[in-house]
């Protein structure tokens, strides 16, 4: 009876009868036997049926690092592509450090895995160069306070965050200032508003006034002017009726005077 094994690297292929096995050739064995048992716990059902019918733990680890990676082609690839967003890495508007570091993270750990790696004073330089302008006086501070070489990226991220919640607590601070301001303005501008309306009242009530006033005296002087124009007139009428009723009066010849005759003058 024969049987394959494998440990670590290469193929292990064990020739010798059962009975015949080595207690070398049995370590192997098991340590083969762990290290698929291990994978299979690890897989998902579609996962195990690809590498079901592989014999030894390399063959069935070879064919799962194939199907995620690729081949060297392809893990050439994604490393480029990965390259490219590590260095045109830049924190978004509106974007967290905790959801801009996770972002990062995802990118660093992906070319670990395809063997790219990073020094850590690199990784902390890139996170503070992908900080927007906002951020330059906490990055000058950081800066000058301490190594980048051996600072670690998480005490880097512990200040990030910190100076975030800063941030936050002055902008919240301006809104509610802002706020107030506005709502001083708005309160300004209505009291200014009730005076304005009240002043046009007061106004309107004074032009009111006044007119009513002015609409007596009109109405005075048109009843004077009435009353003067009929006692002029009765007066002219009295004039001309005794202008009449001199008219009407016999003329003296000798005088020329009306109201007697030629008769009276002699006799005066």
């Amino acid at each position: 009876m024969a049987a394959q094994g494998h440990f670590k690297e290469g193929d292990l292929l064990v020739t010798n009868e059962k009975d015949k096995w080595t207690e070398d050739d049995k370590k192997k064995i098991s340590l083969n036997c762990k290290a698929k048992s291990i994978l299979c716990c690890a897989l998902s059902k579609k996962e195990f049926n690809r590498i079901s019918a592989c014999r030894s733990a390399m063959g069935m680890w070879e064919k799962l690092r194939i199907t995620y990676e690729g081949t060297n082609k392809v893990k050439e690839t994604r490393i480029d592509i990965l390259v490219t967003q590590y260095e045109r890495f830049q924190m978004q508007q509106g974007e967290s450090i905790t959801q801009m570091y996770s972002r990062f993270t995802d990118i660093t750990n992906g070319l670990v895995c395809l063997g790219k790696t990073y020094q850590m004073g690199d990784m902390v330089r890139k996170i503070l160069r992908s900080l927007p302008a906002s951020w330059t006086p906490k990055v000058t501070a950081i800066e000058e306070a301490n190594d980048l070489n051996i600072m670690s990226l998480e005490k880097l991220i512990g200040f990030l965050m910190a100076n975030e919640i800063n941030m936050e607590r002055l902008g919240e601070s301006s809104s509610k200032k802002k706020n107030s301001n506005a709502l001083k303005a708005e309160e300004d501008e209505s009291e200014e508003g009730s005076y304005s309306q009240e002043s046009m009242n007061n106004s309107e009530g004074e032009e009111a006034m006044l007119s009513r006033r002015l609409q007596r005296i009109l109405a005075k002087k048109k009843k004077y002017q009435s009353g003067r124009r009929y006692f002029k007139k009765g007066k002219d009428l009295k004039r001309s009726e005794v202008k009449d009723s001199k008219k009407n009066e016999p003329i003296c010849y000798e005088c020329k005077k009306p109201g007697h005759i030629k008769a009276d003058v002699r006799n005066s």
